[in-house]
């Protein structure tokens, strides 16, 4: 559900365009509002968990989840909309956080957990890399409305199973909630994240910016602050002094570095450069993430014979093959959907190597009561990461175009034509007296660049959770 709705919302946004209808700085919005809430929220919801139970936090979460579905489907305004993907995001967190700390918990140890971790990876993986179709599909036999609807169903089948299944669990230790840092973390996450995201649209000299920035550091200081003082606080620095837990969060922060960010610009390339179709496209795309469903329970299998520090890092690096091999056949003269296959699929084999171990490496480091406080953390990193490289890899992409079309466009209209290229608009009115076949060269050097920095990102990153990864212990366990 989680990551059917991720990727089942793009394909319905033109859509939305004309019907709602929205601008384009809200269909931004209908987008970025989900994970600015998910992205300050995840921490916070795994503290509540271990505070509160999981499975209780779960079931809330899921059941506003589908209530804020149920809005979002019904929306008649752009704004309300938004409003009802804000409340999806920090929904969608304590559900993200919450069921990785019951499968840690009711999964201790052995092959047994292992399977858990896979299926998770198998069904998580089945969501992302079918969002598109799915949602594709939806909109072509119903409509955009049940593209969000389909989740209020899907929402009441879980709280019936999750009645049943999941057997509750919780920190006892915890005593008091740690108001202080469920309150600054948000607001420091929410507004770097913003920052990030929305910056380009907003001026970050601007006043509005500059005050931002300041709440943002201000509530981040002050969050440190408070957590070296508490006596169970929602986020234990001390964590980091497990060195697979690290490793973990190393993991979780390199897959976004390259994979994930990269489908936001590969379907791109892929229409407005080579000229497929959208389903075209989308079966490639669906190419590049299938073998995140195939692989997960292999994974789990070499984590429990080779441990985190071995698995992980050989994740990141398949990652980076995968992609050097994308640059090379995107920068050459033969690209097709047949030559970009094979780096599809090692990126996406590297991908499966390195999502289900992430995660259960994070929560299988710490303590079982601290589960949910783990998994808050690694899907925290995860996220803020995914929105760091979303824009870096933008930035990337237009600096490419930028410098191929130095020499070619006036100064003063440079920057507009590298934008309009870069979004893969190549109708010549709008190119200002350049070629379409002179906008392609420019947009497959700026795309060149982008999947060099998906290359070299996510081997430096392996590199250093290899370095740092315990060398004593081939085999996962659970830290007393």
């Amino acid at each position: 559900m989680l990551g059917l709705e991720i990727t089942s919302i793009p394909s319905i946004l033109p859509t939305l365009e004309k019907t709602l209808p929205a601008e384009f700085r809200q269909l931004q919005w209908i987008m970025n509002a989900y994970t600015l809430a998910m992205c300050s929220s995840l921490v916070a919801m795994g503290a509540l968990a271990d505070r509160f139970g999981r499975k209780r936090i779960f079931m809330v979460g899921i059941t506003i989840f589908g209530v804020a579905s149920l809005i979002c489907g019904l929306a008649t305004s752009a704004a309300l909309l938004i409003g009802a993907r804000f409340l999806q995001g920090a929904s969608a967190a304590a559900m993200l956080s919450c069921q990785v700390a019951v499968l840690s918990h009711q999964f201790r140890d052995g092959p047994e957990r292992g399977i858990a971790f896979g299926w998770w990876g198998i069904m998580f993986g089945l969501g992302l890399g079918f969002g598109p179709i799915v949602g594709g599909a939806i909109l072509a036999i119903l409509s955009w409305h049940w593209v969000f609807l389909i989740h209020v169903v899907i929402a009441i089948a879980t709280v019936t199973a999750a009645r049943v299944g999941v057997v509750e669990s919780g920190d006892p230790h915890v005593v008091r909630i740690d108001l202080g840092g469920i309150i600054t973390l948000p607001i420091a996450v929410f507004g770097f994240v913003y920052l990030i995201t929305q910056g380009n649209e907003m001026n970050l000299t601007s006043s509005v910016g500059k005050g931002i920035l300041a709440i943002s550091v201000a509530s981040l200081l002050l969050f440190v602050f408070i957590e070296l003082k508490s006596k169970r606080p929602i986020f234990d620095f001390k964590a980091f002094r497990i060195r697979n837990f690290s490793v973990a969060l190393l993991g979780a922060s390199g897959m976004n570095f390259s994979f994930w960010p990269f489908v936001i610009y590969f379907p791109i390339y892929l229409q407005s450069v080579l000229g497929y179709s959208s389903v075209a496209a989308g079966l490639i795309v669906l190419a590049y993430t299938l073998p995140t469903i195939v692989i997960p329970p292999y994974a789990e299998r070499l984590l429990q014979k080779r441990g985190p520090g071995f698995v992980i890092p050989v994740g990141l690096f398949t990652i980076g093959v995968g992609f050097a091999l994308l640059h090379f056949v995107i920068t050459s003269s033969n690209s097709s959907w047949l030559t970009l296959l094979p780096g599809c699929l090692i990126a996406g084999i590297g991908l499966g190597l390195t999502n289900t171990p992430v995660t259960n490496t994070s929560t299988g480091s710490l303590p079982p009561e601290r589960a949910g406080m783990a998994s808050g953390m690694e899907f925290s990193a995860r996220m803020i990461s995914l929105a760091i490289n979303i824009a870096v890899m933008g930035f990337i992409l237009i600096s490419g175009v930028t410098a191929s079309l130095i020499n070619s466009v006036p100064g003063n209209t440079l920057a507009g034509i590298a934008n309009t290229v870069a979004a893969g608009n190549f109708n010549q009115e709008q190119l200002h007296g350049i070629t379409v076949d002179t906008a392609h060269a420019a947009f497959v050097h700026g795309i060149g660049w982008v999947t060099l920095y998906g290359t070299l990102a996510p081997v430096i990153i392996g590199l250093l959770a290899s370095f740092i990864a315990e060398k004593q212990s081939s085999k996962l366990s659970v830290a007393d």
